[in-house]
């Protein structure tokens, strides 16, 4: 039975669609009648006990789990990297239509079910200070956010600064290290004290923070405002502030530069939620503006670390040689660099149906010159 209150909800989530239509849904709703609800078009409003909501939810994502295909038989690891961002595509669409109302409380926004947590910090943190209430907000989000502002509490720790960072719901943690150890052993090689740096996509700020530990005054630019409001907090809490600077910028600032860093999304393939655009890229964009902007951004004899995992090249969705042809185009030559392997825990899973990919990538530093002439 539809909701019409529904309608004059608030739609809360930046990552998921508005729905049309909402239905009413309680303690008494099983997995499979709130899957046929969403497969008819409906998102769902729980009205009953938080934590039936939060056992709903991991009953519904049971259902959807389907068995990733493997690479024997014929599969090529593009076809089961495919097959899996397809599940993940409908993993997301159809468990971002589960939603818990959220109205306003004395101590800011609340969750309006028996038992609900305290949510009005990660709520505010995640969303702003300035919800429109009464709405309602995919639980998948809220827990997210939970999660989020639970981390931001604690802090990630990054062994390559010798401190913890915050970060917020929707910025990518540096939770993958490589590229991270990369830029810190570069800043000890190749020197940036009293150079103009710019950090290209900073995210939680974690490159421009070892460029300007080394020494350098850095530039940092992200077009997103939670990452860069990110950024400008780390850099207060870590002494960094009157180095680095946060600009909210697509790529480029103004200016050229001594070195400009750039860690981009390294897979070339359509992000589902707005945490993924860090690590996937649609159709390469993200990377091809970068290196076709570079070299207008290089001061005379500066250079450029391109940061990026060749896991696309092993994949099948980049061809070997594409990225030596778009340096060629964009004027730029590699003139040495660093490498690392993966340490993370995926490159370990043997059941993992990428693990031979995934156990064979390389991160690599590139530094990239303007060819002379």
């Amino acid at each position: 039975m539809g909701n019409d209150s529904g309608s004059r909800l608030a739609w809360l989530s930046p990552g998921a669609w508005a729905p049309a239509r909402y239905v009413d849904i309680d303690d008494r709703t099983t997995a499979a009648a709130a899957l046929a609800q969403v497969r008819g078009g409906a998102a769902l409003i729980y009205r009953g006990d938080y934590r039936n909501a939060r056992q709903l939810l991991a009953a519904m994502g049971r259902r959807l789990g389907g068995r990733t295909v493997s690479p024997a038989g014929g599969r090529s690891l593009r076809d089961v990297f495919l097959e899996e961002r397809r599940q993940h595509r409908l993993e997301h669409e159809t468990l971002s239509r589960l939603a818990v109302p959220v109205e306003a409380g004395p101590a800011g926004p609340r969750v309006a079910l028996k038992n609900a947590p305290d949510v009005a910090a990660a709520l505010t943190e995640a969303l702003g200070e300035s919800l429109p209430l009464p709405g309602v907000l995919p639980l998948r989000d809220l827990l997210g956010m939970i999660g989020a502002h639970e981390w931001r509490s604690k802090g990630i720790e990054v062994p390559s600064l010798g401190a913890h960072l915050r970060t917020r719901w929707g910025v990518f943690a540096p939770v993958r290290g490589e590229h991270v150890e990369l830029t810190a052993e570069a800043v000890k090689r190749w020197p940036v004290a009293g150079k103009r740096a710019l950090d290209v996509g900073t995210g939680t700020g974690v490159l421009a923070l070892l460029l300007a530990r080394g020494g350098a005054h850095v530039t940092a630019t992200d077009l997103s405002t939670e990452a860069a409001s990110c950024a400008r907090e780390n850099a207060t809490r870590l002494g960094l502030a009157d180095r680095i600077e946060v600009v909210e910028a697509d790529l480029f600032p103004e200016g050229r530069f001594d070195v400009v860093v750039c860690n981009p999304p390294w897979l070339p393939h359509e992000a589902v939620t707005p945490l993924d655009r860090a690590v996937y890229d649609p159709g390469g964009r993200f990377l091809a503006r970068f290196l076709g902007g570079l070299a207008a951004h290089l001061e005379p004899g500066g250079e450029g670390w391109l940061i990026l995992s060749d896991l696309a090249e092993r994949l099948g969705l980049r061809a070997e040689g594409e990225l030596d042809g778009q340096l060629e185009a964009a004027g730029l030559e590699v003139a040495g660099g660093l490498e690392a392997a993966p340490r993370h825990p995926r490159s370990r899973d043997r059941d993992d149906p990428l693990h031979q990919a995934r156990s064979q990538e390389v991160t690599a530093l590139r530094r990239l010159v303007a060819k002379r002439g």
